[in-house]
């Protein structure tokens, strides 16, 4: 992939205006729609399930990028499978089968990703890599949005492209958290693929430009 991708995350948006919302990211540069799904188990927060995700899908017109942050999601790829989604990214930490996982995403028509907690090494994949479509470096704890940026990243960032550049694979890699201006050219030069942005895109007075900003920085 040559062009970086901007995905901006729902969980930041307005509940009460959510189609509004989503209608601004579909007249938008930026590429992907990113569906954070909280369990309150997994992490403290419980964002939202299967029918608001079923409403959103009925309104997006991009590609729909699904974050499971929650336990034994193996019991529920089906569901996310029929309700749109194209992405569907695991995390690590919370399949113990993850390879079986993968497979079972991939069969049902998306592309598999793999999510890393800050505390989880680079190293965890390297014999997984290439059943991996997306690996998510969580750049914040997961759980919350609004969350300070995490520097170690970049080294992550860095890590993991040698590992996608050893092991000959086409994997992408995504960033989720404290994304901003400040940090968008810095984290694709370091080789990030995808930037997801909640807040900094939601709470900013100017939506549109924030997000074609974003995009041409990740891209200059």
């Amino acid at each position: 992939m040559t062009e970086k991708l901007i995905a901006p995350s729902l969980l930041a948006a307005d509940f009460g205006n959510l189609q509004r919302d989503i209608e601004m990211v579909n007249n938008s540069s930026a590429d992907w729609f990113h569906i954070d799904i909280m369990d309150g188990v997994f992490v403290p927060n419980i964002s939202y399930g299967m029918p608001v995700l079923d409403a959103i899908s009925k309104h997006t017109t991009k590609t729909l990028d699904v974050h499971l942050m929650i336990v034994d999601p193996d019991r529920y790829i089906k569901d996310f499978a029929r309700l749109g989604a194209d992405n569907l990214t695991v995390h690590f930490e919370a399949c113990t089968h993850l390879h079986r996982t993968l497979q079972v995403i991939k069969a049902e028509g998306m592309k598999a990703g793999v999510a890393i907690n800050p505390h989880t090494g680079i190293d965890s994949l390297k014999d997984i890599i290439n059943d991996i479509d997306i690996v998510l470096i969580m750049s914040v704890n997961p759980g919350f949005g609004g969350q300070s940026f995490i520097e170690n990243t970049y080294k992550k960032i860095k890590q993991l492209k040698e590992l996608i550049l050893q092991k000959n694979s086409s994997t992408l890699i995504e960033i989720d958290g404290g994304v901003s201006d400040q940090n968008a050219l810095e984290l694709a030069k370091a080789g990030a693929d995808i930037l997801v942005a909640g807040s900094f895109v939601f709470k900013a007075k100017n939506q549109l430009g924030t997000i074609k900003n974003l995009k041409q920085l990740a891209n200059s």
